[in-house]
């Protein structure tokens, strides 16, 4: 019954059909509305679709012997009830976009060695997160963003080795950073972004930090010191999504879903939702912290980085000439730090480039003219009162005038045009210079007295014929 416009409150008979029998019911992404028992009567349910529609009241608690269970996108209300620890063989659960309250069950964390994905965001839990996971679990993804939770993150998350998908965003969080997330073999994902996160993030005893981590989100946090090297540059295969797959055994049919991750992100001067993420996709965006220092060069070897923000922090020094390397680059944001210094001409290398932004710093000299570093709005670079040349108003003064690139034809002109003068020079020489021989030699001639010369002729005379 998924994917209709079903509306209304589901009849009572429902409720005493296929006790013993029934194993799945999905009436996910239709209007039904009404509150469903506290505990479903079904006692071998394995799926459980309610996903999409406007149920509220507490949240119903199948039986042990469900695997899937989807009530995202609802009006569920009220705590999570510990008795949902009692389904050792769940691998899904997705009680997101609710307005859920209370401090989550600890047992959360371990409650199946089985559960791939947790995902509780857009909620009103609060307190801390379950603190206990074990070294045994398969979570590849989890997601407690948009809530209210609050202390520093369980260290027992470094035993999920199989997690991907950390996201941890818009909470009270109150920790350093966790650097012992950097064993984890396959996490891809991590954001942290809007939280109570501070201190110096320092270097781990390992050097394979996040060996596979593409998405790094830290804004709008308290961190501070110099920004780390936590970000590997790998080649991966840009056509496929992030992804992971629950799979079961369904009345003798194998059943395999695959849920694509998703994510918020501040790319292109906005908050952009990916529904789904390419693998292929890096971005970094450590902006509105404290980090201070120079912009790292590693950051100019991260060839398949998508967007770079930094902004807002406390950064100083010059924009590396090395970034003209990130030719994947479409957004690029540098504002509100005290970079100083020209804006490289290496720049004008990013071809893919879709927003720009230096505002707000100490950056002097003309803007490289003849690109699309031009195209830009002036607020791109406004706030830079030594910066000239479009789109900016103020225009250079001729020791500093912006040069243009010049084109290849302009060079192959350019070059023959120089050809030509330097040859038409030295024509002009030699027919310059034999005249001046010349000259000089009628002049002697005439001079030498008679007999010296009709000597010389006579001795030339007699060469001739002896030969």
């Amino acid at each position: 019954m998924a994917g209709n416009q079903i509306h209304g409150e589901l009849p009572n008979w429902m409720w005493n059909i296929g006790k013993e029998t029934l194993t799945l019911l999905d009436i996910s992404g239709n209007l039904i509305s009404g509150e469903l028992p506290a505990v479903l009567p079904w006692v071998k349910l394995i799926c459980l679709r309610l996903s999409g529609n406007t149920f509220h009241g507490r949240l119903p608690i199948p039986p042990p012997s469900l695997v899937e269970y989807g009530a995202e996108n609802n009006n569920f209300t009220g705590k999570i009830s510990p008795l949902l620890c009692n389904m050792s063989s769940l691998q899904f659960l997705d009680v997101s976009k609710n307005n859920l309250s209370g401090m989550l069950p600890q047992c959360l964390g371990n409650f199946s060695d089985r559960l791939i994905l947790l995902l509780l965001g857009s909620n009103s839990f609060h307190g801390m997160m379950p603190q206990s996971y074990n070294n045994r679990s398969d979570l590849q993804m989890i997601d407690v963003s948009h809530n209210q939770l609050q202390g520093p993150l369980p260290r027992s998350l470094a035993n999920c080795v199989k997690l991907e998908y950390l996201v941890l965003s818009d909470n009270q969080f109150s920790d350093v950073f966790p650097i012992w997330l950097g064993t984890l073999p396959e996490l891809k994902l991590l954001a942290m972004r809007h939280n109570r996160f501070k201190g110096v993030i320092g270097q781990s005893r390992t050097n394979v930090d996040f060996p596979k981590l593409r998405i790094l989100d830290l804004s709008y946090n308290s961190f501070k010191g110099e920004i780390p090297p936590l970000f590997p540059d790998i080649i991966v295969n840009k056509s496929t999504y992030m992804h992971t797959k629950v799979d079961y055994n369904f009345n003798g049919f194998y059943v395999v879903r695959s849920v694509d991750y998703s994510i918020t992100l501040a790319i292109k001067g906005l908050d952009l939702y990916y529904s789904k993420i390419q693998e292929g996709l890096a971005t970094i965006d450590i902006s509105s912290n404290k980090f201070e220092g120079r912009i790292p060069e590693f950051i100019g070897n991260l060839k398949e980085l998508h967007s770079l923000n930094i902004s807002n922090n406390i950064l100083t020094g010059s924009i590396l000439s090395s970034l003209g390397n990130l030719w994947n680059l479409e957004s690029l944001d540098l504002s509100q730090n005290k970079l100083s210094g020209h804006i490289p001409q290496q720049l004008t290398q990013l071809t893919f480039l879709e927003n720009f932004d230096v505002s707000h710093n100490n950056l002097t000299g003309p803007i490289p003219q003849g690109t699309q570093l031009t195209s830009f709005n002036s607020t791109s670079y406004e706030g830079n009162p030594g910066l000239c040349g479009d789109p900016l108003p103020k225009k250079c003064g001729n020791q500093e005038a912006p040069q243009p690139p010049p084109s290849t034809e302009e060079d192959s002109d350019s070059g023959s045009a120089r050809t030509l003068e330097f040859d038409l020079k030295f024509c002009l020489a030699g027919i310059g210079s034999g005249f001046v021989v010349g000259v000089v030699l009628a002049d002697v001639a005439i001079t030498r007295r008679q007999e010296l010369f009709l000597k010389i002729v006579g001795m030339v005379r007699l060469m001739i014929w002896k030969r």
